[in-house]
């Protein structure tokens, strides 16, 4: 069989890679292949679907702000919902809300809280914050349109296509990616928690990137908040819950170590959380309808990598964006983009300024 050939080739189909070959074929010819037999399988379709401007370190809430104005102007052109308002607020003592808050939250009274989120027990915190900048987003709409857009630019999408082996011979990448050959003269690594796994099927050395276990459940209740009404999480990391169309959505925040795979909840798990949210709420809930578990990779800085290999300029990194990916995806598309084609980042309306900072500090180790 015949080798594809292209500029750039994306190893993984979730939200980093189909951000990216959305905003980079208008520049470059861009193969994406994902493993699993569909688009954003794991942790891109088991999101909190929650944009929250105050939520990571400082450059993740440039790139969650850069996100949010790029999604603004994608909805104004395109009249897609990709975005609803719903905000976010934090409870818990004084002390571990203090020490919580970022960015655009602000301390709210405890009536206030209670005002806006009836279904908490007034002695379950003493202290709360919110963040009224926070958006809901609808993720599957978001992934589609970014495969949409990569495919009307003439990205080639492949699935059912693991990458098996990878040569590099100094000018480009031979690579087999299930039954195809591919030629390409840049791999940019967006494997999510396979990512340091196929830096090695590559030859380059890894980052560190560990895969953190998230469990998450809908659950149905006889109090369930009213949809629009804000996400409610502890400042110890506890729990979060918020609205959803089918219920309430519920997790018990846990960041636990896994090895790559199609991560499942542990025994217990979300019953554990329910009798928890019993003590702190007077939700009532009355079943589960579905849970899962998604894996947030991350490295010990707990910043996103972007950006070529130091030691391999053929191998881009676009990996390790934890519990970021949505909220920064935009952001970090355009700024793969620029570092990808060398483009001028005003003839991209981005700020030259912003730009060089968030390369600096996402750089590869």
């Amino acid at each position: 069989m015949s080798s594809l050939e292209c500029d750039v080739l994306i190893v993984g189909g979730g939200i980093a890679g189909l951000s990216l070959a959305s905003a980079l074929a208008p520049f470059s010819s861009v193969v994406l292949v994902e493993a699993e037999g569909t688009l954003g399988y794991h942790t891109s379709s088991r999101s909190a679907r929650q944009l929250i401007p105050s939520y990571g370190p400082g450059p993740v809430l440039d790139l969650t702000r850069r996100t949010l104005d790029l999604l603004d102007g994608v909805q104004s052109s395109t009249g897609l919902p990709l975005t609803v308002p719903r905000a976010f607020l934090l409870i818990g003592t004084e002390d571990e809300v203090g020490a919580a808050m970022n960015g655009s939250m602000r301390r709210v009274p405890h009536a206030e809280a209670l005002a806006l989120c009836p279904q908490l027990r007034p002695d379950a915190f003493t202290a709360a914050a919110i963040d009224t900048d926070c958006v809901g987003t609808d993720t599957d709409l978001l992934l589609d349109y970014h495969r949409r857009r990569a495919g009307d630019d003439g990205v080639i999408i492949l699935t059912g296509a693991e990458v098996t082996s990878a040569r590099y011979d100094g000018a480009g990448w031979s690579v087999r990616a299930g039954y195809r050959p591919i030629s390409a003269e840049v791999v940019v690594n967006a494997a999510g928690a396979w990512a340091d796994g196929l830096a090695d099927v590559c030859g380059v050395a890894p980052q560190g990137l560990v895969p953190l276990r998230r469990t998450a459940a809908i659950v149905t209740a006889t109090h369930a908040p009213p949809v629009g009404t804000p996400m409610v999480a502890a400042a110890d990391d506890a729990f979060y819950y918020r609205p959803d169309a089918e219920g309430i959505l519920i997790s018990p925040c846990e960041a636990e170590p896994a090895e790559p795979g199609d991560a499942q909840p542990h025994p217990g798990d979300v019953e554990r959380l329910i009798d928890h949210l019993g003590t702190v709420t007077d939700l009532g809930i009355t079943g589960v309808v579905r849970a899962w578990t998604g894996l947030r990779t991350q490295r010990a800085s707990g910043l996103p990598v972007v950006g070529f290999d130091a030691a391999h300029p053929g191998f881009f990194w676009l990996a390790g964006q934890g519990g970021y990916g949505f909220q920064t995806s935009s952001g970090i598309a355009e700024l793969a983009t620029i570092l990808l084609t060398g483009a001028d980042p005003e003839d991209l309306g981005a700020d030259p300024v912003r730009i060089r900072a968030a390369a600096e500090a996402l750089r590869p180790a």
